[in-house]
């Protein structure tokens, strides 16, 4: 308690988490504001009955409610985001520009990702609107219309991506991870009243399995969150001049969870966008086309195949964010530059080797776990015939892991003004 009473004395902490929280109340002002031609009825109803649109309304934080200006969220900003980090296996120059071009080179490679999330808002935007115009939820708009509304989406969704960022900069946590952790917890009680609204004594024991369900999750987030392998170092000792320096042993933490919540959230956005791409290609007059689109759709909503396929892009892109986040070559590197070594373990290349293998291993825990939780929530329904939990499992992993990331985070910076 009196290291919580610490934060709000420190103001540096205080302002930063004030600056925040200031910032998630804006993005929650902006979910309301909703886009004009709106049939609140029909979308209410489109949105209960179409479990894709029911999940994109989720990770955009609710705009899809009431078809706010940041209905899209921080997807095109994700998919711009993942693109980028895919390119960087295809195209060298970018990674080196991301790996080895310190922070200029990030910054530009950030830069990057923000202009590719321009033109795919726009397209995004346009599918979405298309779509809940054949279903009644938008009304029929002419030419500028569709301009302006495009625009006022683009806008709102480049707005949240510089929300994003600036929450990133106080180094409290993740802007991203936060904004959708905002949109998520604000929709929480929704679902609450509407699961009560719904609720028989026969459904009372299965209430009670979600609740335990939903009690081991996060008993499992927590300590997925805070596992971790310490690799012993030794420093030897070094003489300069009159001083000796080294002669120490440390450890280098390898977390089984690198990657943290972001493979949650770029395996659905990327589940996602296919299921929205053949949404809008079902309604078009070309015959093929149309029913190429109505097989895709019904691939995607066989829940055998969601489950599947989101489980392994889960795992693939633990592996992945690993991948760019823990460079081992990189850190076997500056271990030997600094005169320390793996015990058992030579210098330079073979540490590389060592630290890549074992980084494989322990990664795949964390990816198998990750997934497990991932599909977790369609297994219970498919169990149960109660959807009125269709992504718990998934929020609260991002809840969780959001808050514990968020905890370090400021007793790092409590710690810092301790010493």
């Amino acid at each position: 308690m009196e290291r919580f009473l610490k934060i709000f004395k420190i103001k540096d902490i205080r302002v930063k988490l004030l600056f925040i929280a200031g910032l998630l109340v804006v993005f929650r002002f902006a979910a309301a504001v909703p886009i004009p031609g709106v049939d609140a009825n029909q979308l209410r109803n489109f949105l209960a009955n179409n479990q894709l649109f029911g999940l994109i309304n989720i990770f955009t934080g609710g705009g899809l409610d009431s078809l706010s200006i940041v209905m899209l969220g921080l997807g095109p900003y994700i998919t711009g985001s993942i693109i980028m980090q895919l390119l960087t296996m295809i195209f060298p120059a970018l990674e080196q520009l991301y790996k080895y071009g310190g922070e200029a080179g990030r910054a530009r490679f950030n830069q990057y990702s923000r202009m590719l999330t321009v033109p795919l808002a726009i397209l995004q935007g346009f599918g979405y609107m298309k779509i809940l115009e054949k279903q009644g939820v938008l009304l029929p708009l002419d030419l500028f219309g569709w301009v302006g509304a495009l625009v006022t989406i683009t806008a709102g969704s480049v707005l949240l991506m510089w929300l994003g960022e600036l929450i990133t900069e106080k180094n409290l946590g993740n802007g991203t991870s936060l904004l959708i952790f905002a949109g998520i917890v604000a929709g929480f009680p929704r679902s609450i009243s509407q699961a009560l609204s719904t609720f028989t004594s026969q459904d009372l024991f299965t209430y009670i399995g979600f609740v335990a369900v939903a009690l081991i999750v996060i008993v499992g987030v927590v300590y997925l969150t805070e596992a971790q392998r310490n690799i012993p170092i030794n420093y030897a000792k070094r003489v300069r001049g009159m001083k000796m320096y080294g002669g120490v042993s440390t450890y280098l933490p390898m977390r089984v969870n690198n990657a943290g919540v972001m493979p949650i959230i770029f395996a659905l956005s990327l589940l996602l966008f296919p299921g929205m791409i053949a949404n809008f290609l079902a309604a078009t007059s070309l015959g093929t086309i149309s029913s190429i689109a109505g097989y895709i759709q019904r691939l995607v909503e066989n829940g055998w195949f969601y489950g599947i396929t989101y489980f392994i892009l889960v795992v693939l892109f633990t592996y992945f964010y690993t991948a760019v986040t823990f460079d081992p070559k990189s850190i076997s590197e500056n271990i030997q530059k600094q005169g320390g070594y793996i015990p058992g373990i030579r210098p330079g290349p073979a540490t590389a080797q060592f630290l890549t293998h074992l980084l494989n291993r322990i990664t795949l825990v964390g990816a198998i776990f990750l997934g497990i939780i991932a599909v977790l929530p369609s297994v219970m329904q498919s169990t149960t015939g109660v959807t009125a939990f269709t992504v718990g499992g998934t929020s609260i992993l991002i809840v969780v892991s959001v808050v514990l990331e968020m905890m370090k985070q400021v007793d790092a910076q409590v710690s810092m003004y301790e010493y």
